[in-house]
């Protein structure tokens, strides 16, 4: 805008200004043409720059005077800037011209043109350098304010902007402050509803074990029955709900560790497999080594096996070829919200289980550096792929 400002006040004080000066050499050279035609009334001398049809005036000027019209035009004459100005001379059919030095009122637009040129010019810089300055100051902070957004996305809840203006009040808050101290705020309040959540979370199954614990003891007790089964299954449900909700108030924290060591993947996915006590058929395509967490690894891969039998239909393939592991089921295949947005606690696409199998599953495969991903597998059923570390 103020490149246009400049641009748009500079053509009209050239126009301006043009008018003016071509208007004051119009008038004297119409008063040298008067002065002219009175002299040749009273057959006196013409004066210097004056005569009957005299060589230079151009044609259109000396057509205009000979049909009885005055006028004036500007013209080139032996190299410089011209006014002329011509009148039909009495009786005689022949233009009647006077000459004007327009080359003073050139120099003078053209000086005039060149100060609005190089001012214009000046201001577009010096704009462009403060607006550049003040402008990359706002976009730099604008965009620190979303590196620390997406940070927290990622899960990443002790990013902070921290900008100097919300600490003090004293300092100026503009827009940009405000949204810093905003999103520090949400991430502060977030973090401690999370961490709040997690340490009831993991209070609750805490305190759980020690009454199921008993309960799975007083049902060994129990004589055997279809009732004493259902009990036992019911208590082997709940124990094995805390413990998982005690892994994912553990995965929550962040304070796994991992314990990488070397393992051939082809052997360790068969005795996962025999572990699971499932028939699951295994595909090697391409054996390979990869340093890995194995008790993890086997954590997901089972989870990943339960799942496929649980929800889905046999039969079930797990194929690894190279460090590419893919579990795949015939059944009728992931929800469209978990393969789009990843598994959620305590919603199971098929109407059983707890939908914890699976958040265990990615959790645990975000500890060790893998990459787990839910799809629809060509011709139905069940695609989840595990991409580990190095692949």
């Amino acid at each position: 805008m103020c490149c246009s400002l400049a641009a748009v006040l500079g053509a009209l004080v050239h126009v301006e200004v043009t008018r003016q000066t071509v208007a004051t050499a119009r008038e004297k050279a119409l008063g040298k043409l008067n002065d002219v035609s009175r002299a040749y009334e009273a057959g006196e001398a013409l004066p210097p720059g004056a005569g009957l049809d005299p060589v230079g005036l151009p044609p259109k000027l000396r057509a205009l005077a000979v049909s009885e019209h005055r006028g004036t035009v500007v013209a080139d004459f032996r190299g410089r800037p011209t006014m002329w100005a011509a009148a039909a001379a009495p009786a005689d059919g022949r233009a009647l011209a006077a000459v004007v030095d327009y080359g003073q009122s050139a120099r003078t637009i053209s000086g005039l043109d060149n100060a609005i040129i190089g001012s214009s010019m000046l201001a577009i810089g010096g704009t462009l350098l403060v607006g550049d300055f003040a402008v990359t100051r706002v976009t730099r902070r604008l965009h620190q304010t979303a590196t620390v957004a997406r940070r927290i996305t990622q899960g990443d809840l002790d990013a902070r902007v921290d900008d100097p203006r919300t600490k003090d009040p004293s300092r100026h808050q503009d827009e940009v402050a405000t949204v810093a101290g905003a999103l520090d705020t949400m991430a502060g309040s977030l973090q401690s509803k999370l961490e709040s959540e997690r340490r009831f979370t993991a209070d609750v199954a805490h305190e759980l074990r020690t009454p199921l614990t008993g309960l799975h003891a007083a049902s060994e007790l129990l004589p055997e029955g279809r009732p004493t089964e259902l009990v036992r299954e019911r208590v082997g449900t709940m124990r094995q709900l805390t413990e998982d909700l005690l892994e994912i108030s553990r995965l929550d924290s962040g304070s796994e560790v991992v314990e990488s060591d070397l393992h051939q993947l082809g052997r360790l996915v068969r005795r996962v497999v025999r572990a699971s006590g499932t028939d699951t058929e295994v595909v090697v395509v391409r054996d390979t080594h990869v340093e890995t967490d194995r008790r993890r690894l086997e954590r997901v891969l089972g989870n990943l096996v339960a799942n496929a039998h649980k929800h889905g239909r046999p039969p079930v393939v797990l194929t690894v070829d190279g460090p590419v592991v893919t579990v795949r089921d015939h059944g009728d295949g992931f929800p469209e919200y978990l393969a789009a947005h990843g598994p959620q606690r305590f919603r199971s696409g098929g109407g059983k289980g707890h939908g914890l199998g699976l958040t265990i599953a990615v959790g645990q495969a975000a500890v060790i550096g893998a990459r787990l991903e839910f799809g629809a597998a060509e011709g139905g059923g069940g695609l989840a792929v595990l991409t580990l570390p190095g692949s």
